[in-house]
């Protein structure tokens, strides 16, 4: 048997109770019978606590992978840069203009060829982890 009760709402909270019961095709008093249901469990908090918890865990993990990827990335630029510095001899005056302009075709040939890995998806971090573990199947599907 269900006991009748009689309350008032404001107006904004009404309304978005009324909404809500639309989007969702239930009965209003069925959502504030949930709802009360809910918030005088006592489990309430440990079950929000729990539910907390894993979204903390999740978002730990993707922090913890994008650390990974940004380490990767700067260990590579830094390792480039190394070995750019330490194998290219420096040019004499009169060969400047001549590498600059090679440079600037070099360099709009590597945008495109950025654009085109990124267009693709396959990352470094995907590579060297293809690198490391050859067993892994596809290039494409991330480890982690």
């Amino acid at each position: 048997m269900r006991t009748k009760h009689t309350f008032r709402l404001p107006p904004d909270l009404a309304g978005q109770l009324a909404d809500h019961a639309n989007r969702k095709r239930v009965p209003q008093a069925l959502i504030v019978e949930t709802a009360l249901a809910s918030f005088l469990s006592p489990d309430n908090s440990e079950r929000m606590e729990a539910a907390l918890g894993r979204r903390l865990d999740r978002l730990t993990r993707h922090v913890e992978r994008l650390e990974r990827h940004i380490t990767i990335s700067n260990e590579a630029l830094a390792l480039f840069v190394r070995f750019w510095l330490t194998a290219t001899p420096p040019l004499p005056d009169t060969a400047q203009p001549a590498a600059q302009a090679k440079g600037r075709e070099r360099y709009e040939g590597f945008v495109e060829a950025l654009g085109r890995r990124l267009a693709r998806g396959q990352t470094l971090a995907q590579e060297i982890s293809l690198d490391i573990d050859p067993a892994q199947t596809s290039p494409t599907v991330p480890r982690e």
